[in-house]
């Protein structure tokens, strides 16, 4: 018996971009500039849209107000690309409701963060996975980022949940290549491999990984887009190119926790208001210039 899912692996490549929440000064969620974001993304090249991701400060928002911003992104996106919505917890029954409620506004794929803080072994990992899945019937991605949830999901547990049907990709964002390609042997074309860490990306991309969920791409969408479309056709000498030239953005987006120095960022470039929630706080005076400096070298900013 065929995959259902298996056509819709496909989508799941090139540049896709974890999309910040613009907020306005007092913290409300700015709509009309989450629109206009989400409409220059299209424009520029981006694959994929991820709503509410880690960079869209998911940890900070209401379950109410992350189900609102997934459903805003839906409807103005109408089908142009693909979006994947940010739906896990570490409480597998409120990663079940998100997810379940992602998928009800019409989101192509939900991106599960492993479960942090609590440390769960990998039976636990394993079984948090397989309960969301069987509970609700849409892709999902799993999504390792041990830096920020202190576990991590080891290979042999993804190798067991990639023999779920609606378990599709897995986003590494463990900054590992090494890792990565070990990952990419293993499980083959069971599920799609994706990078999430954008200073060794395109390394991964040599080795099979279809593509990037990006934080630099907030400020450079096209020429990411150009980077891992080069990538995906096999002419790294282009990508490698076009990527030495934003490379040292990537380092610049990381002086502070993300995404207080991408939200800085594009706000210098006058695309958000400056509007981040507690405890994140506006990126430290001490950064300002370097920053500043990196955005104009890189033409975002006279």
């Amino acid at each position: 018996m065929s995959n259902p899912y298996s056509e819709f692996k496909t989508q799941l490549q090139g540049s896709m971009v974890a999309l910040v929440t613009p907020m306005l000064a007092n913290g409300d969620i700015d709509y009309p500039r989450l629109a206009d974001l989400i409409d220059w993304h299209i424009e520029q090249g981006t694959d994929c849209l991820v709503a509410v991701g880690t960079t869209g400060e998911s940890a900070t928002l209401s379950m109410q107000e992350h189900s609102d911003v997934i459903r805003f992104f839906v409807k103005h996106v109408n089908g142009r690309i693909p979006v994947i919505a940010g739906t896990g917890a570490n409480n597998t029954l409120e990663a079940i409701q998100l997810t379940s409620e992602a998928k009800e506004a019409g989101a192509d794929c939900a991106l599960l963060v492993a479960p942090y803080y609590n440390k769960p072994t990998q039976e636990g990992l394993f079984q948090h996975y397989k309960a969301i899945a069987e509970a609700v019937d849409m892709p999902q991605m799993l999504y390792n980022v041990p830096g920020r949830t202190v576990v991590d999901i080891a290979q042999e547990t993804v190798e067991r949940l990639a023999n779920i049907e609606n378990i599709v990709a897995i986003k590494d964002a463990t900054g590992s290549v090494e890792r990565g390609k070990l990952l990419i042997e293993a499980l083959g074309d069971r599920i799609v491999v994706l990078s999430g860490d954008d200073g060794t990306a395109l390394e991964l991309m040599k080795h099979g990984a279809k593509g990037n969920i990006s934080v630099t791409a907030n400020i450079v969408p096209k020429a990411m887009s150009q980077v891992f479309n080069a990538a995906l056709e096999g002419d790294f000498e282009t990508a490698t190119k076009i990527h030495d030239t934003i490379a040292p953005l990537h380092k610049l987006m990381f002086v502070e926790s993300s995404p207080i120095p991408v939200k800085y960022a594009l706000n210098k470039m006058g695309k958000i208001e400056q509007g981040i929630r507690l405890p994140l706080v506006w990126l430290n005076e001490q950064y300002h210039n370097q920053v500043d400096a990196g955005l104009r070298a890189a033409g975002l900013v006279e």
